[in-house]
């Protein structure tokens, strides 16, 4: 697929075949560095079907996202 060029887009190249099959939104949170606190977040809602009752998950994919903008 990529063909000799700088080594960024070999490496985006390879990040997206690698990447395929995978959910979009998920590809991206994981580029964040928050996947896991997002997934926390994902389940506390599956099980309880009310965003409210996972207001600590959803502070910790908050906080984890809030800290990678502060990087960027």
């Amino acid at each position: 697929m990529a063909k000799a060029g700088h080594a960024w887009s070999r490496a985006a190249a390879e990040r997206d075949e690698a990447e395929e099959g995978e959910d979009p939104l998920d590809a991206r949170i994981a580029r964040t560095g928050c996947l896991e606190q997002h997934r926390q977040l994902q389940e506390c809602m599956a099980e309880r079907q009310d965003w409210r009752h996972c207001q600590e998950e959803l502070r910790a994919f908050g906080a984890c996202m809030a800290r990678r903008q502060q990087r960027e």
